[in-house]
């Protein structure tokens, strides 16, 4: 069966926007964009404040929104740990390695975008994973829940000085997958002529039309920010800071505000013009950044010391109410982003303590959809890997996932809780065991595998 995933694995496409790849799809398969116009314009500005592109009054080097993406995958991965039974075969955990070794970047990706997908290529008798962000595909139809029902990508190719865009189409249909794809030369900007697949070596093995039976959707696992669409209501993902690109606005004003303060504040000596006129060779005695010549009026001879008094607490306390306002809005702990006070009142305690819980749910949301991206990855090697012939154990392909002790949850604390009630004799020895080690527990059959394994005889 040619290999509809190999060519260009790895690559994302090399567009000025995503405008680009929507208007090169619609001419090769007749199809656009379903994303609404104002969420593709949603969509450049959650990329503009993660990648910090400045905009006019904004100074943006704080990149608070790459600041939120780092910390929250950061938490969400702290102690993010996978197992698969022992009946597991090789290519399935080659498979599940592959997908934890880019499980961070795609969780960014999806942090940022909203959205990310998951493309299982087939490498070395497993899979392996390359995510593909939210600007490098464009999505020609969802569903009322938002799964995408068809996809199209693109992929640049340079052979003997041309230049090449292979545009795929995979659309979910009740009988399986069916990825059709098109060579094109390009002209210049433009989408050129249709060519041959067979015109490239790296695309030799593909087929124009492809129907894989058996696999659901478009063959791609999806990872989605587990936020309501609030940009058009749409059933589209949006970024986790999306409620906050106002405020993260806002502070970038308030930054570059706060910098033309310093820049305003600095002393001037104001001097006669005299004293600044340049000698024979062009040299000024005194320098310009700090003294500004007046004319030579008689009054005004001399010199003057002007140092005005810098008001950069007020700005200061307005970027930590607006930094308050953005853990507030996207569910983080206060002092993630803003600055606590070691002695704050019982009021402030009290809403630091409510934050607490608000960002352990945050992260648990995370981890929720992560670990459900995780179950569809490995349900589509399994099916994948039967239509390719490779070993896989689909009756293990749902992996244990222990994400530790999260931001709230201690388990030190509930161990000694449950040693103490095995001492006590109300506690089951084994089910303490088997909570330890996330073993199932619910037959005599498992609690006896239990005993064999970690009890002393």
């Amino acid at each position: 069966m040619p290999d509809p995933y190999e060519a260009g694995k790895g690559r994302q496409r090399d567009l000025k926007g995503e405008d680009e790849l929507q208007s090169y799809l619609e001419q090769a398969f007749g199809k656009s964009d379903v994303t609404s116009v104002k969420m593709r314009a949603a969509l450049r500005e959650w990329l503009d404040l993660y990648y910090g592109t400045p905009r006019a009054g904004e100074d943006a080097a704080p990149r608070l929104a790459a600041l939120i993406v780092g910390k929250l995958c950061r938490t969400v991965f702290a102690e993010y740990e996978t197992r698969l039974p022992e009946n597991a075969g090789q290519p399935m955990r080659c498979s599940l390695a592959a997908l934890n070794a880019i499980a961070k970047p795609a969780m960014q990706y999806a942090l940022v975008g909203g959205e990310c997908l998951l493309k299982p290529v087939p490498k070395d008798g497993a899979f392996d994973f390359v995510p593909i962000r939210r600007d490098c595909y464009v999505p020609l139809a969802r569903d009322a829940h938002g799964r995408i029902l068809a996809v199209g990508t693109m992929e640049r190719h340079s052979c003997d000085g041309r230049q090449y865009a292979l545009l795929e189409r995979r659309t979910a249909g009740a009988e399986g997958l069916t990825i059709e794809t098109r060579l094109f030369e390009l002209n210049g900007q433009a989408l050129g002529r249709c060519v041959p697949l067979a015109t490239l070596p790296a695309c030799a093995d593909l087929v124009p039309q492809l129907m894989l039976p058996g696999v659901q959707g478009v063959g791609l696992a999806v990872l989605r920010t587990p936020l309501m669409n609030c940009v058009d209501g749409s059933a589209d993902a949006v970024s986790i800071y999306a409620p906050a690109a106002g405020l993260l606005h806002a502070l970038a004003r308030c930054e570059e505000q706060l910098n033309t303060e310093f820049a305003n504040g600095a002393s001037r000596v104001f001097a006669s013009e005299d004293l600044l006129r340049p000698d024979a060779q062009g040299r000024r005695a005194l320098r310009d950044d700090l003294f500004v010549g007046l004319p030579d009026d008689p009054a005004n001879v001399g010199v003057t010391v002007y140092s005005p008094a810098l008001r950069e607490q007020s700005y200061l306390a307005r970027k930590q109410d607006l930094l308050r306002g953005c853990e507030s809005l996207l569910g983080l702990r206060r002092g993630i982003l803003s600055e606590t006070e070691a002695n704050a009142d019982p009021r402030t305690a009290t809403e630091i303590a409510a934050t607490s819980v608000d960002y352990d749910l945050t992260i648990r949301d995370l981890q929720g959809a992560w670990g459900a991206a995780v179950q569809d990855a490995m349900v589509l090697c399994g099916t994948l890997g039967a239509l390719y012939g490779l070993e896989f154990h689909t009756d293990a392909v749902v992996p244990a996932i222990d994400w530790g002790d999260g931001v709230l949850y201690d388990r030190a604390r509930i161990w000694a809780e449950q040693r103490e009630m095995v001492d006590a004799g109300l506690l089951r020895p084994e089910l303490a065991l088997a909570w330890y080690f996330d073993l199932p527990c619910g037959s005599e059959a498992e609690l006896k595998e239990v005993r064999e394994k970690f009890m002393p005889k």
